[in-house]
């Protein structure tokens, strides 16, 4: 869902007012490259891999037996509870979190197992038609027309949607071989 919202706000121009990385660069700057394919082409390198590495660890976190045994639950494959998120705060990171990721405020913990059960198919459908959505802004960015509705709305993109890491970041290992073994 958060993908959805991020291609609303950056195909709008909405972007934050400071400074991106201390060389000067701001997100301003990143926002002038076009859409936000490209937006994400024009980052630099430490910034795409800060961001692959969070959510790298947030997987890593997520699918660790010893996290999920610090929340009082097991792995889903073991006969824990499918879509359970492990506690940040229970589970001994060297760091304060303060909050977690699945109900960050509370709002839900007092709940009725039957007002859990509905708010979980809401969240599954919401999710399901954002994951519908963005992969129509994708592609109408990436071949203009292919989704009728959104023809003119969405900034054409000539890049490659897939492929994480551009020409821009040959600095990294293996990304000059993969550009040059990819058929786009």
């Amino acid at each position: 869902m958060a993908a959805f919202v991020g291609f609303v706000l950056q195909s709008n121009g909405v972007h934050f007012p400071w400074g991106l990385s201390l060389d000067g660069t701001s997100f301003a700057d990143i926002a002038a490259a076009g859409g936000p394919a490209a937006q994400w082409d024009a980052l630099p390198t430490n910034s795409k891999l800060q961001i692959l590495l969070v959510i790298g660890f947030l997987e890593f976190w997520g699918e660790n037996s010893w996290a999920l045994s610090q929340s009082g639950e097991k792995h889903y494959m073991r006969g824990g509870k499918p879509g359970f998120y492990p506690s940040l705060k229970k589970g001994g990171i060297p760091h304060p979190v303060p909050f977690d990721l699945f109900d960050p405020f509370g709002f839900s913990k007092n709940a009725s197992p039957e007002k859990k059960a509905d708010g979980l198919i809401k969240e599954i459908n919401n999710g399901r038609a954002a994951m519908l959505g963005i992969m129509g802004f994708v592609a109408a960015s990436k071949v203009p027309g292919s989704v009728p509705a959104l023809n003119g709305i969405i900034t054409p993109y000539s890049g490659e949607v897939m492929a994480p890491f551009s020409g821009s970041d040959s600095a990294l290992p293996f990304v000059k071989e993969m550009l040059a073994a990819a058929p786009f």
